[in-house]
């Protein structure tokens, strides 16, 4: 099909914006931009568009798209000390494509908004204030708070867009200066359970393999990700790699419809929450058909549910209740989709798997992660071409900058955890503070922290580069626990819907406007230059780091001061871990398209493949793997029950809620809700399907509202019958259709995630 015939079936069946430009309209304004775009689902993901610049450029510089986690390579063009352009580079993974945001990179240093100076809360109004009136404010109510109630009443809540040095900078001033694990972030929103996942299997956090894996796949399994819209560049890849092998099948799980799945030669359109039954059912049609591998069994796996120790003979009796037949009724799709989505994994010569908010943003996310990953393990489908486990990041850091560095409240750099005393005593050395400085405690999660504000133990918190005042579930309770803490936000804009809660709200410096570095979902390490000066104040988070722990007294503890300082000293940090990137320097980053670890010395070329003797260089055995994140060289297959919903649906809640994201815009709007191209793009719909919506006596384009347990929300009801019955979806981007008022904070009892993907809700029309 043609990209403008694609592009004119999808606007009919899915735009009904009000105002300004249409998704064809924008198309048509990228066209007179610079570079090369992939446009995604606007043209069926098929077209590229050739652009030429607008404003000459007078020097071009090698740099890393802002966005989400697949980590596209960009030309920066810079005029008179401004950033006058990108394009796509054609040397870098994404070989030369962009989607509209990367396009728009070009535009996010100059929207309107910009924070440009400190602003202080006087007379309930924030007014304008000096930098050392600002930081004299936060080191007093912050040291006032450690003096009076300890160092647990304060912390810190970060995010997976922070540079690598600046959320390291930030968990070691808390963890080894304050003393507290009251590290957070937002990453506990999207990707815990899938880091959950990977350690409780292998051992270590992070996917075992690589972009390239793409490239040879016979089979993909995409469950719970859009990647049409929502990673547009990798999944043009998979296009690619369909295109050039016909043979090649796509298995989309995804209770909607999506882009994605119109290109799924097998679409399993299941009940929100019910991938846990489908991948047992699954299991079970391994084991009857013959295709489990048994050396891997023999000799790599182990088998556990809960605490306790189980058999590969236990597995079999679990998964006997897991039939196709029984399994249909729960997750609403036939039994033969069911054994066909079995087969076509099992038989290919190599199957990926792609997943992101959809498995992780559940109650049972955890459980959900630890089965695809099983699907892997029992058919042999690893540590080959095209034949991975692979997780997708939604932010172009959590991954180096968050889980990595270990700056989330239970963890510590390079895999390490608070509970072990064996790693906060190699923490406290690393480090150079006395033995006992780094707690025990795990700190608060990211709904227990807001629940503490909530309590009042928690009385300072330093907010950076997110906006947990839309993005939190069930939102408007911890809006109210914001208003009890003294808050400080840095951000580069404002207002967002957290600077307006905030005491202090710090100017941030953006992209770049500082320099820094990015970990996407391949473990690809790569710098952002600094190019351009931060507009008005503007700081970067960095340099605000190191001056509140100066004024905290912990200056001798933070010595690295500046970005190349902090890489070289968290580089080195790495060789003391199974994490290694120590070869990662800083002229290979200024010269090179990126690195993926484990890379352990200066001429090594980076992994592609983890646990692979001959390809991982920390593998060392000589079988087919070497999971040497595990003690006894053995990964682990976990049984799991399917559970009822947290939040089931009644006569009074007869529907289920999802949410999730659209193809131009990104988390809470705070960067592309300002820019000029898509001002007029405004996700303000609820998609109902005509079925509901006669019931209820919707038409399309009316107001209506959503109801919660918890809140309501206001929406356009846009009918589509690409959504099931019974369910309704809304996006998580737009603060004045807050999706996240009737959302659910119940989470995910192992990673502590919570479930956006399933709430019982009432539709009204608006009165």
């Amino acid at each position: 099909m043609g990209g403008v015939e694609a592009e004119e079936r999808y606007e009919v069946n899915h735009q009904q914006y009000q105002h300004g430009l249409t998704r064809r309209e924008l198309l048509r304004w990228m066209a007179t931009s610079a570079g090369v775009v992939c446009v995604g689902p606007l043209s069926g993901c098929s077209s590229l568009w050739e652009r030429q610049p607008v404003i000459p450029v007078e020097a071009w510089h090698k740099g890393v798209c802002r966005f989400c986690g697949t980590g596209c390579g960009i030309q920066i063009g810079v005029r008179g000390g401004r950033v006058v352009d990108v394009k796509g580079d054609e040397y870098a993974h994404n070989k030369g494509r962009l989607c509209i945001k990367g396009v728009l990179n070009r535009d996010i240093l100059y929207t309107q908004d910009r924070a440009l100076h400190p602003l202080i809360r006087r007379d309930g109004e924030l007014q304008q204030a000096t930098w050392d009136e600002a930081m004299t404010l936060i080191a007093r109510r912050f040291r006032e708070a450690i003096d009076r109630f300890g160092p647990h009443s304060v912390a810190f809540y970060g995010s997976g867009q922070l540079f690598t040095q600046e959320s390291y900078t930030a968990n070691k001033l808390f963890k080894a200066g304050i003393g507290t694990n009251n590290v957070e972030g937002n990453p506990r929103l999207c990707m815990a359970s899938a880091a959950a996942g990977y350690v409780s299997v292998f051992g270590m956090d992070e996917p075992l393999g690589c972009y390239e894996d793409i490239d040879a796949a016979d089979c993909f399994f995409v469950t719970g990700s859009n990647m049409a819209e929502c990673h547009p560049v990798l999944w043009e890849r998979i296009l690619d790699r369909k295109r050039s092998q016909p043979g090649t099948f796509i298995i989309v799980v995804d209770p909607r419809r999506t882009m994605t799945a119109r290109h799924a030669d097998l679409h399993l359109d299941i009940l929100p929450g019910t991938d846990v039954a489908l991948f047992n059912a699954m299991i079970y049609e391994f084991i009857l058909q013959g295709f489990v591998d048994t050396d891997m069994v023999e000799h790599y796996l182990t088998f556990r549910e809960g605490t306790r120790t189980r058999t590969y003979a236990d597995l079999r009796r679990h998964v006997a209740q897991y039939t196709p037949e029984r399994v249909a009724d729960i997750c609403g799709v036939s039994a033969r989709q069911i054994s066909e989505a079995a087969f076509r994994f099992a038989s290919s010569k190599a199957t990926m798997s792609l997943w992101t908010m959809g498995l992780n943003q559940q109650s049972q996310g955890t459980a959900a992660n630890r089965l695809v990953m099983a699907l892997h393990l029992l058919t042999g489908q690893i540590g080959q071409p095209g034949a991975t486990p692979f997780s997708l990041t939604g932010q172009p850091n959590a991954g180096g900058g968050v889980r990595d560095t270990g700056a989330l409240a239970h963890a510590l750099p390079n895999g390490r955890i608070v509970t072990s005393p064996k790693d906060r005593h190699e923490m406290e050395d690393l480090w150079g503070v006395p033995r006992g400085r780094i707690s025990a405690k795990p700190g608060y999660h990211a709904v227990a922290l807001f629940e503490a504000m909530e309590r009042g133990d928690v009385k300072c918190c330093l907010v950076m580069c997110t906006n947990p005042a839309q993005s939190l579930p069930n939102v408007e309770r911890h809006r109210r626990a914001m208003r009890k803490a003294f808050l400080v936000v840095a951000d580069a804009f404002h207002p967002t819907e957290t600077t307006q809660l905030a005491d202090v709200v710090l100017p941030a410096a953006l992209w770049t406007e500082k320099e820094g570095v990015f970990s996407q979902s391949e473990r690809r390490y790569h710098l952002v230059p600094k190019l351009v000066d931060p507009p008005g104040e503007a700081r970067s988070d960095l340099k605000i780091l190191v001056e509140m722990a100066d004024r905290l007294g912990y200056g001798a503890l933070i010595s690295a001061r500046n970005p190349r300082e902090v890489w070289e000293e968290w580089r080195q940090i790495s060789a003391h871990s199974k994490y290694d990137f120590s070869g990662i320097t800083y002229v290979r980053l200024q010269k090179e398209r990126g690195l993926l670890w484990p890379c352990p010395s200066e001429d090594h070329p980076g992994t592609c493949r983890r646990y692979v003797p001959g390809e991982d260089p920390l593998a060392r055995g000589k079988g087919r793997f070497d999971f040497y994140g595990r003690p006894n060289g053995r990964v682990v297959i976990w049984l799991h029950e399917q559970e009822q919903p947290k939040d089931p649906t009644t006569d009074a809640f007869p529907l289920v809620l999802t949410t999730g994201r659209v193809l131009e815009h990104w988390h809470t709007m705070t960067i592309t809700g300002r820019l000029e191209a898509l001002t007029g793009i405004h996700p303000n719909f609820l998609e109902i399907h005509p079925q509901d919506a006669a019931l209820l006596g919707i038409k399309e384009g009316e107001e209506v509202v959503v109801r919660s347990r918890r809140g309501q929300a206001d929406f356009i009801a846009r009918l589509t019958d690409t959504i099931r019955p019974g369910l309704v979806f809304a996006t998580f981007h737009s603060a004045r259709h807050l999706v996240n008022r009737a959302t659910n904070d119940v989470y995910d009892p192992f990673s502590k995630q919570p479930e956006y993907k399933l709430c019982a809700v009432l539709i009204d029309r608006k009165r």
